[in-house]
């Protein structure tokens, strides 16, 4: 099936060339990283994940929404999700592989990743969370060639694919749980030190994961004649929906814990957060219109896709609303929870954490890799749907 990515109009060639410029790109910032070192990202002795790990963290919560299709089709037999499953698993694995890079690139040197199967330390999290990358990883990769070969050849897949279907299942929700057991384990930091932080990361999960493949299903509907179905669109929607309300209310939670609290481990943190936190006499507020712009998009998104005339069939406004929502988690996750978190330090100071030039084309092009992947898979699976109904 291959094949078919080699085949494809103009704009799909200009997409790739444009992905690959910025890969490029990505290519030189990481040799010079490789050969420098990390000095050149604005990480420090206090600062030490940047926009790499921030950007995995996202992006782990991202594969694991797949899930929300997954459950449904398989285990309770909804067929409207037929046509958009294979879209959620591709799209799993596209992140996953973006996770992985990212890795790598905090790592400085990539090698020093074989150190986690050469000296296994059951005892850590780091340990669990590459097993559970990796388990995940790997059934969606089985699950979805495999059924799509069967799709393609309009036979039933073989029975004995649907234990790593089920098994996907509990993996999808593992990744984003030992991810958050990276953070709420680490008694140093006050403000990732809550037990609320898993569930915090699976409801944002679930809704960022199904708002970026419903901006992709429209968008492929627009692009690629492939009609995901207006039931299962509408289905995921719902979805999005209660996640994101579900998230909010943990949002807040930590709110009421810090100020009512008067936490100053809690508590400070989201003032730095959100309004800014004074120290010295010098006020430190460079995160603060990224949690605002959060909590705006937020809210419209929640508009958009709640209002009966944009559930009804309005493909643009649906577009928007879902990319709000993702976005607004992008900047809640992918950058205020993980660069929140170190201010203030363990020693009451403050230092705040700016990206350089470097990590930023880096972390585009990690970005601009995934999808590409992403663009190649899902050309191969709608290849294989047209090819069906031909």
């Amino acid at each position: 099936m291959f094949e078919k990515a080699l085949k494809g109009n103009n704009y799909y060639w200009m997409w790739l060339a444009f992905l690959g410029f910025f890969i490029a790109i990505a290519v030189v910032c990481y040799l010079r990283q490789y050969f420098t070192g990390l000095a050149l990202t604005g990480m420090s002795r206090d600062v030490s994940w940047g926009l790499y790990i921030s950007q995995f963290t996202f992006l782990v919560g991202v594969a694991a929404g797949g899930v929300m299709l997954v459950l449904p089709y398989y285990i309770h037999n909804y067929k409207a999700f037929g046509r958009i499953t294979i879209l959620g698993e591709f799209l799993a694995i596209a992140s996953l592989l973006m996770c992985m890079m990212f890795i790598m690139a905090d790592l400085g040197q990539p090698l020093r990743g074989l150190n986690v199967l050469f000296h296994p330390t059951p005892n850590s999290m780091l340990f669990w969370d590459m097993c559970v990358l990796w388990g995940y990883l790997l059934l969606n990769v089985l699950c979805g060639w495999v059924i799509l070969t069967a799709e393609r050849k309009q036979v039933h897949p073989p029975k004995w694919i649907y234990f790593f279907v089920y098994l996907s299942i509990p993996f999808a929700i593992s990744i984003h749980t030992v991810t958050a057991m990276l953070y709420c384990g680490l008694p140093g930091r006050h403000f990732w030190l809550s037990a609320i932080i898993a569930p915090r990361f699976l409801a944002s999960a679930f809704a960022a994961g199904p708002a970026l493949i419903v901006v992709m299903a429209l968008i492929l509907k627009r692009v690629a004649n492939f009609d995901a179905g207006k039931d299962a669109i509408n289905k995921m929607v719902t979805i999005i929906i209660y996640a994101a309300i579900a998230n909010m209310f943990f949002v807040c939670l930590e709110f009421f814990v810090g100020f009512y609290s008067q936490i100053p481990g809690h508590k400070h943190t989201l003032q730095y957060l959100f309004f800014g936190l004074e120290h010295h006499g010098h006020v430190y507020n460079n995160l603060v219109p990224f949690m605002w712009a959060f909590v705006v998009l937020f809210f419209v998104g929640i508009a958009l896709l709640s209002h009966p005339y944009t559930r009804k069939g309005n493909d643009l406004w649906l577009g928007i609303g879902a990319a709000s929502i993702f976005f607004a988690f992008w900047l809640d996750k992918g950058i205020g929870f993980v660069l929140g978190g170190f201010v203030p330090t363990p020693t009451h100071e403050i230092v705040e954490y700016y990206p350089t030039i470097n990590e930023l084309f880096i972390t585009l092009g990690v970005w601009a890799t995934g999808f590409f992947i992403l663009t190649i898979l899902y050309k191969i699976a709608i290849d294989v749907e047209h090819e069906i109904e031909a």
